[in-house]
């Protein structure tokens, strides 16, 4: 069921929103300084093209780089790419058939305004349950 989400997710808003985040990570590796947001916007374009079976986590090593980061990254570029995720999930949710894939493009709102010290993970992995690397509770 999820690979079929998935194929469908791809077709309908994936492909072109995976293309915003390429997009957005080629620019950031041109200007050479932001190269980390280029690594997370190619990062999170992997997330948008299969995004059914995967949820976002915070990472636990994430400091105040990451949120001075996520500050640049907020005004520059994730304010553009969680409107495009915004427009395609209410788009999506005019047709009931269309709601669960509209879900899923509002799932990819957070990540895309604030994509340091986060990390993408399968359901199935403990850290999707806040537990750390060998099932023990994450602090």
């Amino acid at each position: 069921m999820r690979t079929l989400l998935n194929v469908l997710w791809l077709v309908l808003a994936g492909f072109w929103m995976a293309l915003g985040y390429v997009l957005a990570g080629i620019i950031c590796c041109l200007l050479i300084i932001t190269i980390p947001f280029g690594i997370a916007s190619f990062r999170i374009a992997a997330y948008a093209l299969w995004p059914f079976g995967k949820t976002v986590v915070r990472r636990p090593d994430a400091g105040a780089a990451s949120a001075i980061g996520n500050v640049i990254w907020l005004i520059f570029a994730g304010w553009w790419l969680a409107l495009g995720h915004l427009f395609s999930g209410i788009a999506l949710c005019l047709t009931i058939l269309g709601i669960p894939f509209g879900i899923a493009s509002f799932k990819l709102i957070p990540v895309s305004l604030l994509p340091l010290g986060r990390e993408i993970v399968d359901t199935g992995d403990p850290r999707a349950f806040g537990m750390g690397h060998g099932g023990r509770p994450a602090h």
